[in-house]
């Protein structure tokens, strides 16, 4: 039976899997790890990086807590995006980014969604009981004390007076974009989400605005890995940062914090 610690044991999967993967193939290519509420817009930016250079980019989408964990272990990546400040500072601290290159790339909002189109509002005043308003039904959110859009919609919540009902209405999932799949499906009434999450996903709608006082700023830091030996990764990184990328984040309801959009 191994006697082995999860850290190393995790660290002898990562091993053994590039083992499996020949050189050449992890050569060709940008790998990113991007938080998972970036989906939509990021597989947009990089269908048209493909289509302009014929250059391939992989992106690999969860928690932005598990990405950062999967560095710190030895998984290969070119860049990392994170929705959380705190866990980009984590892999600096670790020098495990190249500082130069790290910048602040979006913003979002944070948002109460329902499933269905064209729900009730809800006010998030003084006089909302949000545990009334779920019934017997559950209130969906990222892990609540790891992945960025939980933490911040905890945040939130407690900042409102409303936690101590909801917490144990809360259903928590691996990343955002899992908690917006169980109010699509209609398996939650209700969600808490990006912003940009919502514009997503016909399923659901906005019912509600978190003020941005409740809460952390949300900023989307992004770097490239001390540990990349891509040659194409500072080219994508910088395709992150051109007029045509930021026109489509801002479709997808991201803000705009770097130099995207200036000609």
């Amino acid at each position: 039976m191994c006697a082995c610690s999860p850290g190393r044991l995790f660290q002898a999967v990562v091993l053994v899997c590039l083992m499996l993967v020949p050189a050449q193939a992890r050569a060709e290519g940008v790998l990113v790890f991007a938080a998972a509420s970036l989906k939509t817009a990021l597989d947009q930016i990089a269908g048209d990086w493909r289509e302009q250079t014929g250059k391939s980019v992989t992106i690999s989408y969860a928690g932005s807590s598990s990405l950062a964990r999967q560095i710190e272990q030895g998984a290969p990546a070119d860049i990392f995006i994170s929705a959380s400040v705190d866990w980009m500072d984590y892999l600096q601290t670790a020098e495990m980014i190249g500082p130069e290159s790290r910048e602040d790339l979006l913003g979002n909002r944070l948002v109460l969604i329902a499933h269905g189109r064209k729900p009730a509002g809800v006010d998030l005043g003084g006089d909302m009981d949000l545990a009334e308003l779920l019934g017997d039904g559950r209130l969906a959110m990222a892990m609540v004390d790891s992945v960025p859009a939980g933490v911040y919609g905890k945040e939130a919540l407690i900042s409102l007076g409303q936690w101590g009902a909801v917490s144990e209405k809360v259903a928590q999932t691996d990343n955002v974009r899992a908690a917006l799949a169980l109010v699509s499906s209609g398996e939650a009434p209700f969600g808490i989400v990006y912003a940009s999450d919502a514009v997503a996903d016909a399923g659901v709608s906005v019912v509600a605005v978190f003020p941005e006082a409740s809460h952390a700023p949300i900023i989307y830091p992004a770097a490239i890995l001390a540990s990349s030996t891509t040659p194409d990764a500072g080219k994508f990184f910088s395709f992150l940062n051109s007029p045509a990328a930021g026109e489509v984040f801002k479709a997808q309801g991201f803000a705009i914090l770097s130099g995207q959009g200036d000609g």
